[in-house]
């Protein structure tokens, strides 16, 4: 299981809003606090019946699958800019320019909204590698997000350095002075026996209607103790390395679902040294460099038959900044109805991307999407009753920092341990210290919408275990039958923007899309390009997602809520219960 899916699995179970109920001690500030939050008995006083505009649903699909410019936004973005790593000049430009196109639309108030500093700015340059001895070989590979410049080409002897624990660290000491590394064992690759491309069947998506009764993260704890474990070892291997002073590290490229890794390159945080090398106290001080696994796994068979390799490389990077800062692209269609108007429907998905690629499907595919669905509304000049904000967000690749940092800002947040077995890990696994303090800005939100799923068709959608909206997406959706628009499930998605509305209690969904060429190609790798779009699986998208979006603006009632979250209580909900057994002994349970 990949680094995206082990955040994504333990980020759903942090922050999903879990049962609003209490101790006795303080049921007061309890209500209080469900109370300013908007979340009442009134939440779930909805009608039985949706009253859809039809008429609408026939305007937004005419302009939506008749008249599109989402793949012309898709060439703006993804080929006019590039990649759009957080913090970096990319990622500057692609602000702007979303916030001019929303303004040239005719949205409102289209502006970038500042969430905090990030880190360091970084922009790929230049990178090459290629064996000279004992033949001659040009590699597939890049750097490393965040990785120094090699200043110059670089010509070394290549080692091989498996460490798996911390007492392999003590074998390689004193021997990688200069050297280029290869540092960890050549992985496994499978035969490509299935297809790459994949569309749901019918039967797949009945089963995904079921809900599970076993918990569906039951192992999840083993992947985030794995996930520590790697991190930790990471940690004591890279002062080692800073010590040894090799010329260039080179990571070997993970795989991608039914073995989707071959023949290209992943290159995404989890190919770094370090959870956060873009800080400049975890910088990575020399030049790491990931590699397609055939390159990789020539060299590293080599030298296991202790054949001598020389490689040389050359890494151009370029840094812009240690305190880079993080924006968010926000605009908004403002309402009409006097009543409703101050209420908000969102939509979004994350502007920033990896740099293998050009960013296309993770997540171009939702930023051009959202932007589609605003100039849907726009040019048919709709009337939204309550106001239509989007909001693109970056630092969602790092840990959803935009859209945590807006919903921090806007609707509140809770605490996080400080305490010393907590402190040190990564955010999305702390502890919660303490009950979710919310703004007023909360309750005016109704729901979000996002798509990260990359350029498949939206199939359904996922209630986020919010069973009060499945009749009413249920009757959305009876029109959009004919555009494969089919499957309701109640269960909860993560590893995306959602989340950080979710956990504040704001309702916030994923669409079910299509996997096509997502997990096992293009999701953060070198083939993440335009090529790899699907325009009519784009139209659908930007057609479903601009009906849900307007419905939720007319309605006469707020998407209900779930119950108040109260992640305080998690420890406590999760404890065994005690006195089960009336012969036990007292002691220790084993």
């Amino acid at each position: 299981m990949f680094f995206r899916r082990t955040v994504a699995l333990a980020a759903a179970a942090l922050l999903a809003a879990g049962p609003s109920f209490s101790n006795g001690s303080d049921k007061k500030s309890t209500k209080a606090a469900e109370e300013s939050a908007g979340w009442n008995e009134s939440q779930m006083q909805q009608p039985a019946s949706e009253s859809l505009d039809l008429g609408m649903y026939n305007a937004i699909r005419d302009e939506g699958l008749e008249h599109s410019h989402v793949m012309d936004y898709a060439g703006g973005l993804i080929d006019g800019i590039g990649p759009r790593l957080t913090g970096s000049p990319n990622m500057a430009k692609a602000n702007a320019w979303t916030r001019d196109q929303l303004t040239k639309m005719g949205c409102v108030n289209a502006h970038l909204e500042d969430w905090g500093e990030f880190g360091m700015g970084w922009q790929q340059i230049n990178t090459w590698v290629r064996m000279v001895e004992p033949d001659t070989a040009i590699f597939v590979a890049q750097a490393t997000p965040w990785s120094p410049s090699s200043n110059g080409p670089v010509k070394a002897e290549a080692v091989s350095v498996v460490i798996n624990d911390d007492a392999d660290i003590a074998k390689y000491k004193g021997k990688l002075a200069g050297k280029v590394v290869l540092l960890g064992a050549m992985r496994e690759v499978p035969s490509t026996d299935k297809a790459f491309f994949e569309r749901y069947t019918e039967k797949e998506l009945k089963e995904l209607e079921a809900y599970p009764v076993e918990n569906a993260n039951a192992d999840m704890q083993a992947r985030i103790d794995r996930y520590l474990k790697r991190i930790a070892l990471t940690r004591k291997i890279l002062p080692f390395l800073t010590e040894e002073k090799p010329a260039a590290v080179i990571v070997p490229s993970r795989d991608g679902k039914n073995g989707g890794g071959t023949g290209i390159i992943f290159d995404d945080n989890g190919a770094a040294l370090g959870r956060t090398p873009y800080h400049r106290d975890t910088a990575v001080p020399f030049p790491v460099v990931v590699t397609q696994i055939e390159s990789y796994g020539r060299v590293f068979r080599l030298l296991k038959h202790n054949v001598p390799v020389i490689l040389e490389m050359n890494v151009e990077t370029k840094f812009t900044g240690d305190h880079e800062h993080g924006f968010n692209t926000v605009a908004e269609i403002p309402g009409t109805d006097p009543k409703l108007k101050d209420e908000i429907v969102m939509v979004g998905g994350h502007l920033d991307s990896w740099i293998a690629g050009t960013g296309a499907t993770d997540n171009g595919a939702g930023s051009v999407v959202a932007l589609e669905v605003m100039r849907i509304l726009t040019s048919l000049k709709a009337k939204p009753r309550r106001t239509i904000r989007i909001a693109l967000w970056s630092g969602e690749e790092e840990g959803l920092f935009g859209s945590k940092g807006y919903a921090n800002e806007h609707f509140g947040s809770f605490p996080l341990s400080t305490a010393p077995d907590q402190v040190n890990l990564p955010e999305f696994i702390r502890k919660p210290a303490g009950p979710l303090a919310i703004k007023p800005e909360q309750k005016m939100i109704s729901a979000y919408f996002n798509v990260d799923n990359g350029t498949g068709k939206i199939r359904g959608i996922y209630t986020q275990n919010n069973g009060a909206v499945y009749n009413i997406f249920k009757q959305w959706m009876e029109p959009l039958a004919d555009l494969g628009v089919t499957t309701i499930t109640n269960r909860d998605t993560g590893g995306t923007d959602h989340l950080s509305f979710d956990a504040v209690g704001i309702p916030g969904f994923q669409f079910i899309q299509d996997d096509g060429d997502y997990e096992s190609r293009t999701h953060h790798s070198n083939m993440d390009t335009y090529e790899h779009l699907v325009p009519g699986d784009l139209k659908q998208i930007a057609t479903v997602e601009a009906i849900f979006v307007y419905n939720a603006a007319m309605r006469d009632n707020m998407i209900p809520r779930k119950p108040f979250p109260h992640p305080e209580l998690r420890d406590q909900q999760n404890t065994p219960l005690p006195d089960l057994y009336p012969t036990a002994t007292p002691g220790d349970a084993k």
